[in-house]
């Protein structure tokens, strides 16, 4: 990585394997990288691992990533993090922003796209 700085980075997903697989991208990028697959095991996870960035699945089972977005904003245990949505879906970007996300990304994701996010975010 060309700014040097390790980032903790949670990914949620539900479908596991594409979690597991973004969170192995990352750290091949010299990052931490953690996942989960349910939005409440996410929060639980956030908070005990203070992550640096988040990437939410837009759409998880037993809550929406906006929804999780927000919890982890409103969040006093967890310290400011960037929160980045993934989708597969067309989403409203200025309505994404506006709900609690930095940005808001296409999947599958663009592996050099991550890279420059996290690269920006470790800034």
């Amino acid at each position: 990585m060309a700014s040097g700085q390790q980032l903790r980075v949670l990914v949620v997903d539900d479908n596991a394997d594409q979690a597991q697989g973004m969170a192995y991208l990352i750290a091949d990028m010299g990052h931490q990288a953690d996942y989960a697959v349910r939005g409440r095991a996410a929060l639980e996870l956030a908070r005990r691992l203070q992550p640096d960035v988040a990437l939410l699945d837009l759409a998880l089972p037993d809550t929406n990533g906006f929804e999780l977005a927000r919890e982890l904003r409103r969040d006093p245990e967890l310290k400011p993090l960037r929160i980045f949505g993934i989708t597969g879906l067309p989403v409203d970007r200025d309505e994404a922003r506006s709900r609690g996300f930095d940005d808001v990304l296409a999947k599958p994701l663009d592996p050099n796209l991550l890279e420059m996010l996290l690269r920006r975010a470790g800034r």
